[in-house]
């Protein structure tokens, strides 16, 4: 369900061109590394990574919205949604870094 949501928030934060490569790089890129943490349920260094991940992506999250806000003269609605998703995306990922954080230590992870 993580995986799902903060799919789902990316492709649409990415919707409108408004920011830049890197911030759709990252956090598709993370989300791979979360599909390699579901499918190896053993692994501890694929659920270390998929942590580690969330936790960079949420700084470089706020660098990206903050840097490429456009100013009012230039939001259009459709350029609201998809910073308002992109938002909502860095809003969730702290509740996303606990429920992987709880899965890191049920696999082991110390």
């Amino acid at each position: 369900a993580i995986i799902l949501v903060h799919w789902l928030l990316t492709v649409w934060g990415c919707m409108n061109y408004m920011l830049p490569v890197s911030y759709a790089w990252g956090n598709f890129s993370v989300l791979a590394v979360g599909i390699w943490a579901i499918v190896q349920r053993d692994s501890l260094d694929a659920i270390t990574m998929f942590l580690t991940g969330l936790l960079l992506t949420v700084l470089t999250d706020i660098i990206h919205i903050s840097i490429f806000y456009p100013s009012n003269d230039y939001l259009s609605d459709a350029k609201r949604f998809s910073v308002g998703m992109a938002i909502f995306s860095l809003l969730l990922k702290p509740v996303s870094c606990y429920l992987v954080y709880r899965m890191y230590r049920e696999r082991g992870g110390e």
